[in-house]
């Protein structure tokens, strides 16, 4: 991939979004395609071809999608199926359509059967159940890849796909209800704090474990790939290290200064029990994460405390 090239990043304003024009920028790219939802409905089929058309863009991160944690995967089902089909299904095609010389699309490792053997492989995919609570969403992705494939396959289109396990970091969703569990508690125990409360309630039994990668990391190796991969394989990206909710929730609350007592509610789901990623495919490459988790934790509460008045991502939602 040219760094001078016309890049067009779908998705900019959200987590992983933001985190590739800053990755991007830091290079040096200075021709950048970028649009928000207002200006460009990456749901609505002939807004996305015209775009493509007009543009013309030569390399596409694929990064817009509609997120949310266990609440809003099982509260708006419909939403996370139908939107993100439409926003793959259009950005796919209209970029192979009109000529994009290399597309990166961005799946999520809620794709992978809920109790399938750890760490995750990418040939475990498809190889068990999904998750109930994230299944809208993780059909959606797996559609995507699966995409992907069948147009490098038939039309020989240069897209590759990206498995990253679960992110954090600058732009997140602090959504209390709808966003996902690190966000969530940044904010959750940043405001106990401020208003002195003893007991913070925490979904779950806080025993799952879950494997975290800050969301700048995920852009160094989004990069990589653009320019050192061209396979029809999935690849994942992770950080190698995992740790329970429990331990989760006492870091943060080390980080943002809270120092009451965690109730765990047992009747609320908790998702799958362990998701750990094999990153081994993209570890032999040569890339490595570099921010470990407290100090990401750190940086994350310190970025919600500069923005949570008024940044747009904590409506949630869209990226």
């Amino acid at each position: 991939m040219d760094i001078r090239a016309r890049i067009h990043v779908a998705g900019h304003r959200g987590l992983v979004g933001s985190a590739i024009v800053r990755r991007l920028l830091a290079e040096g790219a200075d021709n950048l395609i970028l649009r928000t939802h207002d200006e460009l409905d990456l749901t609505e089929q002939a807004q996305v071809d015209a775009f493509f058309a007009t543009e013309k863009p030569e390399y596409v991160f694929l990064a817009a999608a509609r997120v949310g944690g266990i609440h809003a995967n099982e509260t708006y089902p419909a939403e996370f199926i139908r939107d993100n089909l439409a926003i793959q299904t259009n950005v796919i095609h209209s970029a192979w359509k009109h000529g994009v010389k290399k597309l990166l699309f961005l799946g999520s490792s809620c794709i992978y059967p809920r109790d399938c053997p750890q760490p995750i492989k990418e040939e475990y995919l498809l190889t068990g159940p999904l998750e109930s609570t994230n299944a809208w969403y993780a059909v959606a992705k797996i559609a995507g890849l699966k995409m992907c494939q069948a147009y490098r396959k038939q039309y020989g289109f240069d897209a590759i796909c990206a498995m990253p396990t679960n992110l954090y970091g600058p732009g997140d969703n602090f959504d209390a209800e709808n966003s996902h569990v690190v966000p969530a508690l940044i904010r959750r125990l940043h405001e106990a704090k401020v208003r002195g409360d003893r007991q913070v309630v925490i979904w779950g039994s806080g025993k799952p474990l879950r494997e975290f990668l800050y969301v700048d990391d995920l852009a160094d190796a989004l990069l990589h790939l653009m320019r050192h991969y061209d396979g029809d394989g999935i690849v994942n990206i992770g950080s190698g290290d995992e740790v329970s909710v429990a331990e989760l929730a006492r870091i943060i609350a080390e980080a943002v200064g809270y120092r009451g007592d965690f109730v765990f509610d047992g009747s609320k789901p908790d998702g799958t029990p362990r998701k750990l990623l094999d990153a081994s495919r993209l570890l032999a490459q040569g890339w490595m994460p570099k921010t470990g988790l407290v100090a990401g934790i750190a940086r994350t509460h310190g970025w919600f405390r500069e923005h949570c008045d008024a940044d747009k991502s904590l409506e949630g939602g869209m990226q």
